[in-house]
């Protein structure tokens, strides 16, 4: 009986330890997926911060273009009331004829005048946004693009 009996033992021995063999490398591969995982979401995390780097220079940019176009369409819209009332009260109030034909000259020069300065300006504006985008922006996208992160790897040693 003994002779039969340890046959048995011995596959069972060998059972069990590969059984705990087995469970030992599952928790392995948990671990390792664990790590891989963590690593992963880092690397998308650090790439959401690029992108979200790269708008808000975008948007910097915009916000500042958009703020000095809004600013000369305000100080253009002031310009004119001044100037319609002015010329208004001068045409209105003005009891020779010739002081108002030269008021009305004056007027149309005047407006023209503001109307070129204006649109320069918006010109100009636009302008500066194209240049500024095209050296600094630019620039800016692709030093945030090729950052690397020199915390995850150790530097190399000679």
């Amino acid at each position: 009986m003994t002779i039969q009996l340890a046959p048995v033992l011995l596959l069972l021995v060998v059972a069990s330890s590969s059984l705990c063999y087995g469970f030992w490398q599952l928790q392995r591969s948990r671990t390792l997926m664990r790590t891989l995982n963590s690593y992963r979401i880092a690397t998308n995390s650090a790439v959401q911060k690029r992108r979200m780097d790269i708008y808000e220079v975008r948007n910097r940019a915009k916000l500042l273009e958009d703020t000095v176009s809004g600013s000369a369409s305000a100080v253009e819209k002031m310009h004119r009331v001044i100037s319609n009332t002015t010329f208004g009260l001068v045409d209105r109030f003005s009891k020779d004829d010739e002081f108002r034909q030269s008021a009305h000259k004056a007027r149309k020069t005047h407006d023209q005048a503001s109307k070129q300065v204006y649109h320069a300006v918006r010109t100009t504006n636009k302008a500066i946004h194209i240049l500024a985008d095209s050296l600094f922006i630019t620039k800016a996208e692709k030093r945030v693009i090729l950052k690397k992160d020199t915390r995850e790897e150790p530097p190399e040693k000679d």
